[in-house]
């Protein structure tokens, strides 16, 4: 929630009425480290994604140096035609943290030191055992007519400001503390003000398996009965497409949108994964719990990535038993018990050792479902017929036990996600068909227990 210093700069109403599609939003990423690559700009991914999820549409984005005339300069321009400004960056106790004072300046507004954001970061200072030196107390400094923002994981708080009929959104620079103010905060005050929708303005519909050209082929005929009342868009990721749905002219109720959701998801069959945003991970852990089953990894190839996608999910002891990270022959018949012989015979890149490891995986760790990963990912690996980019996925369930061959030439870590996300939709596709009960005998295989 807000402070209670609740005021609007000269009296001026909020942004007059406009359909959210119709708000200009800007964005002012600031910091020096973003210009020499030292740091990604995750901001404008995060905060584009977040306001096209309600109806808006991020309009621009500059990145900007820490000198204080350059942020002067270019939030200058962008009050003079935004609706809605956010700066990121720029709020710390350090010197390079101008960016307070020079839109103050450009506001014409005082910065007053608010008494309770003091206290609010001396205990904090307190709570992890450390002296707060007396920089830090710039961070307690507010517009005089604007209202605080908390920040219940930093020191820096975020501030707002309603101006000449403007809003003004002013957070700090770290993702693990602007990303939840923005969420559970801005988005809220934004919406009750009507420059945000609510709830999500679209439903998308998330695919595997099928490149974006041929899904929209297959969906295109259903999207034809609605001609221009319904708006289309499509999002390529890597191993995996969205689709989403929306009716910016409002002819089309978010019930209506809906249905048409659920008609291409019946048209999609095993290629639909969920609407929303949920990971392949998340929808494979969610079919997992429901079968209250576990299930465990053994990973050369991708390096512990396969286990770090189910350990982000909430909950993950739940469904996932464990995993191993086995790059040597050694570790893999050690810790997995593949036959020594097998990976002479076979090598350690093949169908037969991708077999072993998912079947090590799940006997060794007590899984009823296994997945494994092995290959040749990096630059000055692969021979013969398994060149760079040669995958070998391994998968055990309670049905039986197969592996399948997979190439994806292009830098190792392209190879590694790829891999990963071919290896979570073959289990996903797995859990469907044990779900409905589907016979093993109508299921392509290269090796078979």
């Amino acid at each position: 929630m807000v402070s209670d210093h609740n005021t609007n700069g000269n009296g001026a109403s909020p942004i007059a009425r406009k359909p959210v599609a119709q708000v200009r939003y800007e964005l002012l990423t600031l910091g020096d480290e973003l210009l020499l690559g030292l740091t990604a700009n995750g901001h404008l991914t995060f905060i584009g994604q977040q306001l096209g999820r309600h109806g808006a549409l991020l309009q621009r984005n500059v990145t900007i140096t820490d000198e204080a005339d350059a942020i002067a300069a270019q939030f200058r321009e962008s009050w003079a035609r935004a609706d809605v400004i956010i700066t990121t960056g720029g709020l710390g106790p350090t010197c390079d943290d101008r960016t307070r004072e020079a839109v103050a300046e450009v506001l014409g507004q005082k910065l007053v030191r608010d008494p309770a954001i003091v206290q609010a970061i001396s205990d904090r200072f307190q709570c992890f055992g450390r002296k707060m030196t007396d920089n830090n107390l710039k961070q307690a400094d507010r517009f005089e007519r604007g209202e605080v923002i908390p920040n219940g994981n930093g020191t820096a708080p975020g501030l707002w400001v309603d101006q000449d009929g403007k809003v003004l959104v002013m957070l700090p620079g770290p993702p693990n503390e602007l990303q939840p103010m923005f969420k559970n905060q801005i988005i809220p005050l934004l919406a009750a003000r009507g420059l945000l929708s609510e709830g999500e303005s679209y439903v998308q519909i998330r695919t595997a398996g099928v490149g974006e050209s041929l899904l929209e082929t297959r969906l295109q005929p259903i999207f034809d009965q609605y001609g221009d009342a319904l708006s289309v868009a499509y999002c390529a990721h890597t191993g995996a497409v969205d689709c989403r749905v929306s009716s910016p002219s409002g002819r089309l109720s978010h019930e209506q949108l809906q249905g048409i959701a659920d008609e291409c998801a019946t048209l999609l069959g095993e290629d639909f994964v969920t609407f929303g945003h949920d990971s392949l991970a998340r929808v494979c852990a969610n079919l997992i719990r429901a079968q209250e089953k576990r299930v465990a990894v053994a990973e050369t190839a991708t390096g512990g990535q396969l286990a770090q996608a189910f350990t982000e999910v909430c909950g993950a002891c739940k469904f996932f038993a464990g995993g191993v990270v086995c790059c040597t022959n050694d570790t893999k018949t050690q810790l997995l018990d593949v036959p020594e012989c097998l990976l002479l015979q076979h090598s350690a890149v093949s169908d037969e050792a991708a077999v072993a490891m998912a079947t090590g995986a799940a006997e060794t760790l007590g899984a009823e479902y296994a997945v494994a990963v092995t290959g040749f990912a990096g630059e000055a690996t692969g021979h013969g017929n398994n060149p760079v980019g040669t995958i070998y996925i391994g998968l055990f369930s309670p049905a039986g036990v197969w592996s399948k061959k997979l190439s994806y030439p292009g830098p190792r870590s392209t190879v590694k996600v790829r891999a990963v996300n071919a290896a979570l939709d073959w289990l996903r596709r797995e859990l469907l068909r044990i779900a409905n009960g589907a016979s093993i005998t109508n299921r392509r295989s290269n090796v078979m227990r």
